[in-house]
């Protein structure tokens, strides 16, 4: 009879005893910010996708430890960065500064329209075994608290036993704000030539209990959402004036889903995204090189 009421032999952590409610997911609705305040890179800064939620977890047994808290992977990414050809910025500076001594083509000859389809040499962040479909998404993690997001506001931890309810908030942010040079990243030069940045990737976002001990996990929240980003710029204005957003100026809302997706293993586990990734230079002509290896 006095087992009935011994925290020690309580029922296990269920996903019926749990409740989660008020659960928001947005990204917030102003465009991306460029800055060009460096001659040597050009920086943006996306709006912010957050996510948080309240939960409500019953008396935890003597002798476990359940952490609540906000688990992310990358499902998909393209980051490129396009580059002028050397050639075509000559001629188009040639043809600005003629009494410099660039040689004048006779007006008589005339222009021919080149329709083929150029290939532009640039730069692209890679996730190798995403893209080559060895795994379906990659971790997401702050590369400390795996799996976790992060371990501040995105986490909360509870020691067995409790005799009551445990009720608290988690909460998460996330955006982007890299670095892309403005001239070519294999090259000592320091002329400008980048003119384009075009990035879409895509994430899922799962709000998860888990017990410390046995890696039992119960999902309580999937969310699914995206961030695109598409630059156009003139390499040859003045630093400030160059570059300047095109397309969506807002972002498409994230996805609270009706149903619990599973986690995949490799959004568990190391390496995470940052870790993962690769800077590959993709020239006009000749096989790629690897600018940044993966850590």
């Amino acid at each position: 009879m006095g087992c009935i009421q011994s925290i020690t032999c309580k029922a296990r952590i269920r996903r019926e005893n749990i409740v989660v409610y008020d659960v928001c997911a947005t990204i917030d609705q102003c465009p991306t910010r460029i800055e060009e305040t460096s001659p040597i890179v050009l920086r943006y800064k996306t709006p912010y996708f957050k996510a948080s939620a309240r939960v409500v977890m019953p008396p935890i047994p003597r002798h476990e430890t359940w952490v609540v808290g906000w688990i992310q992977a990358c499902n998909q990414m393209e980051f490129f960065n396009t580059y002028s050809d050397l050639g075509m910025v000559f001629r188009v500076l040639c043809d600005f500064f003629i009494p410099l001594g660039c040689p004048a083509e006779a007006e008589e000859q005339p222009q021919v329209l080149n329709t083929t389809p150029k290939r532009f040499p640039g730069s692209s962040w890679e996730l190798p075994d995403l893209r080559e479909g060895r795994v379906k998404a990659i971790s997401d993690s702050d590369g400390v608290s795996y799996p976790w997001y992060g371990n501040t506001t995105e986490t909360v931890t509870l020691v067995g036993p409790t005799n009551k309810i445990s009720r608290f908030s988690v909460s998460m942010n996330d955006n982007f704000y890299p670095s892309v040079t403005w001239a070519v990243p294999v090259s000592d030069s320091n002329v400008p030539l980048l003119t384009r940045i075009k990035r879409d990737q895509s994430f899922t976002t799962w709000l998860v209990a888990m017990n410390t001990t046995t890696k039992e996990k119960i999902i309580l929240q999937t969310i699914k959402w995206r961030m695109r980003v598409d630059i156009e710029v003139d390499p040859l204005q003045l630093l400030g004036q160059r570059a300047r957003l095109v397309g969506r100026t807002q972002q498409e809302q994230p996805r609270i889903l009706s149903r619990m997706e599973p986690i995949p293993p490799n959004a568990l586990v190391k390496p995470n995204a940052n870790d993962a990734q690769v800077l590959m230079w993709r020239p006009k002509r000749g096989p790629p090189l690897v600018v940044i290896p993966p850590k």
